[in-house]
């Protein structure tokens, strides 16, 4: 048996590594029956009052021979038949990022639940160069998927209601967390330049007490976290996507604008070249200026890049993903 940790599966707000755990708790069970159980805390235990359950009881409740897989970067240090996919190396490559509290747990954990873990899994190359370099440790590679949901139909009309946009709205969208790290600063000159055009820049996204805070950026209209079932239609909405982050392991909502047709503007930096490819404008996360070029251009000019990034994303879904991560835990 395996047994898949669901704490980050239960969390109300919605990230990559959130994403990853729902996908994984909801198709590998249903793909492998008999093969693999979820066993998740209350609610309430999701985030910070969650670790005390990820570390002693989760691990209690497993046979002696079962494998657990843990899918959001934490597993229990007291299991040695661990799975666990690693994301990204960001919190040891840039500390800033976070807060004092949570670098002091990372560079607790992380090495030892890498040094102990039965196998590693991360998300991209990328990815799995950062953690050879921080860490020593080798990881398989996996990429993310596009859920069913993220299609060009979407219904735009319900995405625009949940975010509190009118119908006739024109928008270029970035989903991100207000975060140092996802580096929105960048799209200041953007949403100047766009205003005058009647583009608003809208940005989708909570904030994380874990993560350094990023003020808020004159022009670009922050409208929250909006219900996942509203996202794609937010997406197909969009006249363009933009992610300015200086760092992602893999960067998912940009494969989620492709599947949806929406063109793609992002950082020429971390995995984003390599998650994007030739179907997405790059460009240096430090040059503004060459933000808003690039939008602008997009904008005007769409449909090059809206067939680009559908040829991009084809073939690219959590079930693929779930059998490949399935292939790797019952591999000898």
């Amino acid at each position: 048996m395996i047994v898949i940790d669901g704490r980050a599966a239960a969390r109300a707000d919605l990230g990559g590594v959130e994403r990853w755990a729902r996908e994984l708790t909801g198709r590998l069970p249903a793909r492998f029956p008999g093969a693999y159980r979820v066993d998740a805390p209350p609610a309430w235990m999701a985030h910070r009052a969650g670790h005390l359950w990820e570390q002693t009881w989760f691990p209690l409740r497993a046979a002696r021979d079962d494998l657990l897989l843990c899918p959001a970067n934490l597993a229990p240090l007291a299991s040695r038949r661990v799975a666990v996919i690693l994301h990204d190396a960001a919190v040891l490559r840039d500390p800033g990022w976070y807060s004092p509290a949570y670098v002091r747990v990372q560079r607790f954990l992380l090495p030892r639940i890498a040094a102990r873990a039965d196998r590693v899994l991360t998300v991209s190359d990328f990815a799995a160069a950062e953690l050879r370099e921080l860490l020593g440790v080798e990881a398989a590679v996996v990429p993310g998927g596009v859920g069913e949901a993220f299609v060009p139909d979407a219904d735009v009309g319900a995405g625009r209601r949940a975010a509190g946009l009118d119908d006739d709205a024109r928008y270029v969208l970035t989903v991100a967390a207000r975060t140092a790290r996802k580096n929105l600063a960048a799209l200041q000159v953007a949403a100047r330049r766009l205003a005058a055009q009647g583009v608003e820049v809208v940005a989708v996204g909570g904030d994380r007490p874990q993560f350094a805070a990023e003020p808020a950026v004159p022009g670009v209209r922050h409208l929250g976290p909006i219900p996942d079932a509203a996202l794609p239609g937010l997406y197909a909405g969009a006249q363009a996507f933009v992610l300015p982050s200086r760092y992602e392991g893999l960067g998912l909502p940009v494969l989620e604008a492709m599947a949806c047709g929406t063109p793609v503007v992002a950082a020429a930096a971390a995995a984003l070249p390599e998650t994007c490819g030739d179907a997405a404008v790059l460009v240096d996360p430090d040059d503004h200026v060459g933000f808003a070029d690039a939008l602008e251009s997009v904008v005007a000019g769409p449909e090059p890049w809206r067939a680009r990034g559908l040829e991009r994303v084809r073939g690219r879904t959590w079930d693929a993903t779930a059998d490949a991560v399935d292939a790797i835990l019952r591999s000898p």
